[in-house]
C-alpha cells in the first residue's frame, strides 16, 4: 500500500481508521485549506503516518486530528508563499534577456550552417529529416509514408543529424 510490509491485521486496522476518521478529518482540514483541498492533506496525512503505524505508535482521534490541523497549517502556509510570488518578481525578471550583437551573429552563423547541411543531404535524408524535425511525423509515419523499414528511417535521421552536428566549414561569407 505505501511500500512497507505490515501485517494483515495491521494494514486492516489502519484501513478501518483511515475510513472510519477521513470524513471528519476532511473537515477539519477544509476549514483551514479550503474544500477541495482538504481530501488531499487527510491522505497525505495518513501516507505519512504509515511509518508510525508500523512503528506500534497509537494513532489515536485526538492525535489524528492534531496531525491534519499541522498539515492544513503547513498547506495554508505555502499556498500563501505562492500566490505572493508573482509580486516578488520584478518586471526585469520576467524580461527575456536581450542577446548581445556576438549572439545574434553566433546564431545567425548556426542557422545558416544547419541550413547549408540540410540543404547538402541526399534526396530522401534531407525528405526524411524534415518531415521528421519540422513535420513531427513518427519514425513510424514516415517508414509506412515513404514504404521503407524503421531501421532505415532511423539511419537516415542519424545521417541528417550528423550532417547538422559537424563543425561549420570555413566558407566565404554569404
Amino acid at each position: 500500500m505505501f511500500g512497507h510490509e505490515m501485517s494483515d491485521s495491521k494494514t486492516q486496522k489502519f484501513e478501518r481508521l483511515y475510513r472510519s476518521e477521513r470524513s471528519r478529518l476532511e473537515r477539519i482540514a477544509s476549514r483551514r485549506v479550503g474544500h477541495g483541498a482538504g481530501d488531499d492533506v487527510v491522505q497525505d496525512t495518513f501516507a505519512r503516518l504509515w511509518d508510525k503505524a508500523l512503528e506500534q505508535i497509537v494513532l489515536t482521534p485526538a492525535y489524528l486530528s492534531r496531525c491534519v490541523r499541522n498539515a492544513a497549517i503547513d498547506q495554508t502556509r505555502a499556498d500563501k508563499r505562492r500566490s505572493r510570488l508573482p509580486e516578488l518578481i520584478t518586471e526585469e525578471q520576467y524580461a527575456a534577456p536581450v542577446p548581445t550583437p556576438q549572439q545574434i551573429v553566433i546564431a545567425v552563423d548556426g542557422i545558416r550552417h544547419i541550413d547549408r547541411a540540410i540543404s547538402e543531404l541526399p534526396d530522401r535524408t534531407r525528405q526524411i529529416f524534415i518531415l521528421n524535425r519540422m513535420h513531427d511525423c513518427t519514425y513510424d509515419e514516415i517508414a509506412v509514408a515513404l514504404g521503407i523499414s524503421y531501421s532505415t528511417v532511423e539511419r537516415e535521421i542519424a545521417k541528417a543529424l550528423l550532417a547538422c552536428r559537424l563543425p561549420m566549414k570555413a566558407t566565404p561569407s554569404d
